[in-house]
């Protein structure tokens, strides 16, 4: 039988509410890692307030970089899932995810909800990236 351990490493630091809440922007399980749901909040504040589509690249962007730290980038990304206040930006944010995405095409899930935590935040995403051998190069070492 195979040793198959999980090696988990988990990264932080991106928002206030990751403290407050007890999460972490992302957390390697294996080969995956999983990255927690990120809005265009950066820097201690939100960005392109009112525009879906540069809201959804900053989210993807703060996804992108927890990725980053394990070495990942786009590429990387098996599986997306967009949660946006408005039907009405469906079309910006697929646009946004179309023009990060087109050349690896992720699986991906959009869906409407009543709001988020601030309602100035039009978008938020969750990102699911895998890479052969990560947990490997991840042994005894915390991103």
């Amino acid at each position: 039988m195979t040793d198959r351990r999980i090696v988990r490493g988990r990264i932080a630091g991106y928002s206030p509410w990751e403290d407050e809440f007890g999460y972490s922007r992302a957390v390697a399980a294996g080969d995956h890692v999983h990255v927690a749901g990120t809005t265009a909040w950066v820097d201690g504040r939100i960005e392109h307030e009112g525009d879906p589509y540069q809201q959804t690249l900053a989210a993807f962007g703060v996804g992108l970089q927890a990725l980053a730290a394990y070495g990942l980038t786009a590429a990387d990304v098996y599986r997306t899932r967009m949660y946006i206040t408005h039907v009405r930006d469906a079309d910006e944010v697929g646009r946004a995810h179309s023009a990060l995405f087109d050349d690896s095409r992720p699986a991906a899930t959009m869906v409407v909800v009543e709001g988020l935590i601030d309602s100035r935040m039009m978008v938020e995403i969750e990102l699911d990236a895998y890479r052969a051998g990560l947990s490997s190069s991840l042994e005894g070492k915390q991103p």
